[in-house]
C-alpha cells in the first residue's frame, strides 16, 4: 500500500487556523499557561499535570506553528481529536466542544487518521 504524500504547508495552516478559531469560539484560547515543569510532559501534557486545553493551547499549537515555519517534517499520524473526544465527551460531557473536536478531526485527517464515529 502506497503511503500518501505529506500535507502541504497551506493545508496544515488552514486546518490549524480552523482549530484556533474554534478554540476562541468556545473560550479555551485564553486558558492560562501551565506552571513551569521539569522533565517530560508526557502525552497530551498528562505527565506535567496539564489540563488538555492547556496542552492544546500552549504545547500543541506552538509545536505545529514551529513545524509550519520550518516547512515540516510532519508526523506520520495525529490523534489529537481522539484525546479531545476522551477529554470532552467521555469524561466531562462538554457539548460545546463538538465543533472544536470536528476541527481537530479535520486536522488529524491530514495525517491519515480516520475520522471518529
Amino acid at each position: 500500500m502506497k503511503k500518501a504524500p505529506p500535507p502541504s504547508v497551506a493545508a496544515v495552516r488552514a486546518r490549524l487556523d480552523d482549530v484556533i478559531a474554534e478554540m476562541r469560539k468556545v473560550g479555551v484560547w485564553d486558558v492560562p499557561a501551565p506552571a513551569a515543569h521539569d522533565g517530560p510532559i508526557g502525552a497530551f501534557g498528562q505527565g506535567a499535570g496539564m489540563a488538555f486545553e492547556q496542552w492544546l493551547r500552549h504545547v500543541f499549537i506552538p509545536r505545529v506553528e514551529e513545524t509550519l515555519a520550518a516547512g515540516g517534517p510532519w508526523p506520520s499520524g495525529s490523534a489529537v481529536s481522539a484525546q479531545a473526544t476522551r477529554e470532552w465527551k467521555m469524561w466531562s460531557e462538554w457539548p460545546e466542544s463538538d465543533a472544536l473536536i470536528a476541527a481537530l478531526q479535520r486536522f488529524d485527517a491530514l495525517f491519515g487518521s480516520p475520522p471518529l464515529d
